[in-house]
């Protein structure tokens, strides 16, 4: 049975993941001076205006603004004819410490919250990770890449992909369907927008995949040249979905960026990711999804379960039992395990949180672990 899955990313100038990296750079500005820190930092952007928001409870002396500045102008938006940029935005500050009656269990390492976390990991890519939001990610990080390097010098930073991937019985077949709009400047039609971004964006990227009927919409609304978020307020957490697994693999409702790894949902979710994928490397699976629960002031988790989707070569329980008897899974045994106190997080906040190659929750050292189960 043939069957169509799409999935969709944002390029890092998109207003809400430049939310996202705002609060990871403040989180990651604490971490570097005081692995302690405790931070729940949220961010929101819109015209000429960045507000920052949160709990944060650190030892490090971080200028706030000067963070915020910086990492806009990095994203790109540090142009005079934008009506968002790194010099001329107002930096607004609403910053508490964290609740005693919350930091004095997360200071024993008990949960500090109940939650249910997801890990998905499948063989279908070799990053482990499903095709549909592999692909949209890449070709989004491809935006960014041929704009800095001013390979397509007319690109602006704000950019969305949308690729629909083609199966057969879970195989990969084709790809059907890519949507690419990107931001531009102006002067520059939609003819030559779409002949640069398919020779220099798709084709390094999809074209073993791509055939005569695959359907390519590139800037479909042909003008794209409002510089946002100047018409668009962004939001930290908004995009969930995205940092994730794009529904292929089921989703808690909780976001990442801006918390410290003493927040559950950050570091549970990368711990449920990692045993997945080792899972699945071990080869005693072709996809996995693994639900942690847990509850407050509990240590351990209330429940661990996991799915193959039918594809196991060993019986679940095995499965379950070696992820018992050989992970600590409590809240301190999962920081240590992935070595989580220290400033990562910035770099995670745009295209990926997942198949990097630089943190430690994506390593494949626990393979021959599951291995021994056949």
């Amino acid at each position: 049975m043939r069957y169509y899955i799409t999935s969709e990313s944002v390029s890092s100038g998109h207003p809400d993941k430049m939310c996202d990296q705002i609060s990871d750079a403040i989180l990651d500005a604490c971490l570097s001076e005081d692995p302690n820190s405790r931070v729940a930092c949220e961010s929101l952007v819109t015209t000429w205006t960045v507000i920052v928001s949160g709990e944060i409870t650190t030892k490090a002396k971080v200028n706030y603004n000067e963070v915020v500045r910086k990492t806009i102008c990095d994203i790109g938006y540090n142009e005079e004819e934008a009506s968002f940029n790194w010099n001329d935005v107002w930096v607004h500050l609403l910053i508490n410490t964290q609740s005693p009656n919350i930091a004095q269990w997360v200071d024993i390492w008990w949960a500090w919250d109940q939650g249910i976390m997801y890990g998905y990991a499948t063989n279908e890519t070799d990053t482990y990770m499903p095709a549909p939001i592999y692909f949209a990610h890449r070709l989004a990080k491809k935006l960014e890449e041929v704009r800095k390097n001013w390979t397509l010098p007319y690109l602006l930073p704000d950019g969305k992909t949308q690729v629909t991937v083609e199966y057969d019985a879970w195989k990969i077949v084709r790809i059907d369907t890519v949507v690419i709009s990107n931001q531009h400047r102006k002067n520059i039609t939609q003819s030559e927008i779409k002949k640069w971004i398919i020779n220099e964006v798709i084709k390094p990227i999809l074209w073993n995949l791509v055939d005569e009927k695959t359907i390519l919409h590139i800037n479909p609304t042909w003008l794209f040249e409002i510089w946002w978020p100047k018409w668009d307020c962004g939001l930290t957490w908004r995009k969930i979905i995205i940092d994730t697994y794009w529904w292929v693999g089921r989703h808690w409702g909780w976001a990442f960026s801006g918390k410290d790894p003493s927040k559950v949902d950050r570091s549970w979710a990368y711990i449920a990711r990692y045993l997945a994928k080792n899972i699945v490397a071990s080869g005693i699976c072709d996809k996995c999804e693994i639900q942690l629960s847990y509850a407050i002031w509990i240590v351990e988790p209330v429940s661990i379960f996991v799915d193959c989707f039918w594809t196991e070569k060993v019986a679940r329980e095995k499965i379950i039992e070696a992820v018992k008897s050989n992970f600590d899974l409590s809240q301190n045994g999962i920081i240590k395990k992935l070595d989580l106190k220290r400033p990562i997080f910035q770099k995670t906040a745009s295209y990926w949180h997942f198949w990097r190659n630089d943190v430690s929750w994506e390593a494949l050292d626990s393979v021959d672990i599951f291995k021994k189960l056949m």
